[in-house]
């Protein structure tokens, strides 16, 4: 065989590689064994930050390309198994192993379970522990990107240890290098979980100007696709599939014009920009539908909706995916229609998804890192300023980015037949459940009500 045959046989065999973790199109030997490139930074994020998951299952979580971002502690606890060595990462956290000849290890269940609760990283350093979430974290980790499950991740437990002297671990100084404002030290902005502070504060004024900049590029105005059918119309499966497909237009075109008007607009490359909107228009899309136009949604849309009535053979056909799918879009609607998410923290949130430094292909990682940072210190500032009374209202609203991230990569899973049919579903259980709710409070009202003599 030629010389040149077997350079591009060898090639190929390369290209074929699998991540011994996911399964995913492997890059190289990473920290021991062959591995992919998200895995590979997960594992290298999850060792430098001595991050602590928990699992809501039974430890024993589906590990795959599109799984893997479902459960951090199974993700963890598969590297560990695999042979991933962290003693092969260095410990100033750059690129590149400490020792390019280490290989994979295999060490203890007892070990393994150390490292996993944290008690490793205890041990090896006197460190208060942090309990990071069970799901979320992955191919689109960051802040605000992984939290579930009653677990706040918080952005100051991804920087170096040593930064680490007062406040529960964390410093003035970590506030001032994201907002450009020290704070007071008597005041901890980074409370545990759980532990905020309720009396009254005010906002801080750097927090204040950046978001109000990051709603001002939002068009909060309705959407103007038309969705006004006249009565007695029957819509067909068809024409709502076009109105969807419009809708999505519009949407779509709403986000490039955001990004556009973004405060940070100019730090960032447009190759960038382009590769970030290409991993999340369906989050940032399914994010506003929740939030800033959920009552056109569930009002002008859902009406549409129940002018469409489905064959025998659609209802029949209704795949599994689109079930799960369903049943996760109903538990949204019904999550933001309870927090009644505002404008301020819908842009924070939006900003948070959309800066997602692990997006394969990015040419500026750590002015994402900042940026990302920035707005989940912001958005956690103004939920505490506004809602003082509402201590868990910040990490309740980051568990929902992951759930929406687990939604539209699921979507693509659905038939595009079905979308009308899933819509008609969601929406028609959602506007329901909210009239049951209404009428469920009138009559509360009504029998506390003292009649007239």
């Amino acid at each position: 065989m030629p010389p040149e045959f077997q350079s591009d046989v060898s090639d190929d065999q390369a290209d074929q590689r699998s991540c011994l973790i996911c399964g995913d199109r492997a890059t190289g030997l990473h920290y021991g064994i062959i591995s992919c490139e998200g895995c590979k930074g997960f594992f290298k994020r999850s060792i430098c930050n001595k991050r602590v998951y928990r699992c809501s299952r039974d430890k024993n979580c589906e590990m795959s390309r599109k799984q893997r971002n479902r459960c951090q502690y199974c993700r963890l606890l598969k590297c560990l198994q695999m042979g991933m060595n962290r003693k092969a990462i260095r410990e100033d956290g750059m690129p590149g192993g400490r020792n390019k000849s280490i290989g994979p290890v295999q060490i203890s269940d007892e070990e393994i379970e150390r490292i996993m609760s944290g008690q490793e990283f205890k041990d090896e350093a006197n460190m208060p522990e942090h309990t990071w979430s069970n799901n979320g974290d992955s191919d689109h980790s960051s802040p605000g990107n992984g939290v579930s499950e009653g677990n706040q991740p918080s952005p100051a437990s991804t920087l170096s240890s040593s930064r680490s002297v007062e406040l529960n671990g964390y410093t003035a100084t970590l506030r001032e290098q994201y907002i450009g404002n020290a704070m007071a030290t008597h005041y901890q902005f980074l409370p545990h979980l759980f532990g905020y502070a309720t009396q009254p504060r005010s906002l801080y004024p750097q927090s204040h100007a950046l978001i109000t900049q990051l709603v001002a590029a939002e068009e909060l105005a309705p959407l103007g696709t038309p969705m006004l059918i006249e009565d007695g119309y029957r819509v067909t499966q068809v024409e709502l599939f076009a109105l969807l497909c419009r809708l999505a237009d519009e949407l779509l075109f709403r986000q490039i014009s955001w990004i556009k008007r973004l405060p940070f607009f100019c730090e960032l490359s447009i190759e960038d920009y382009t590769r970030l909107l290409s991993a999340t228009w369906q989050e940032l899309i399914l994010l506003a539908c929740l939030t800033v136009y959920s009552a056109q949604i569930l009002g002008d849309l859902a009406n549409v909706t129940d002018k469409y009535t489905p064959s025998d053979d659609e209802l029949q056909g209704f795949s599994e995916d689109g079930m799960e799918v369903m049943e996760k879009l109903i538990y949204l609607f019904r999550k933001f229609h309870q927090l009644k998410v505002s404008n301020e923290e819908y842009a924070c949130m939006k900003a948070i998804n959309f800066l997602n430094q692990d997006i394969r292909g990015l040419t500026n990682v750590s002015q994402l890192e900042q940026l990302n940072k920035r707005y989940w210190y912001i958005c956690q500032d103004y939920t505490e300023y506004k809602y003082p009374h509402q201590p868990k209202r910040f990490p309740e609203i980051m568990m929902c980015l992951p759930e929406i991230r687990c939604i539209a990569g699921k979507l693509v899973n659905v038939p595009l037949e079905q979308l009308p049919l899933l819509f008609k579903a969601v929406l028609h259980s959602c506007k329901s459940s909210l009239n049951s709710h209404k009428t469920g409070s009138s009559l509360c009202v009504t029998k506390g009500t003292t009649p007239a003599n």
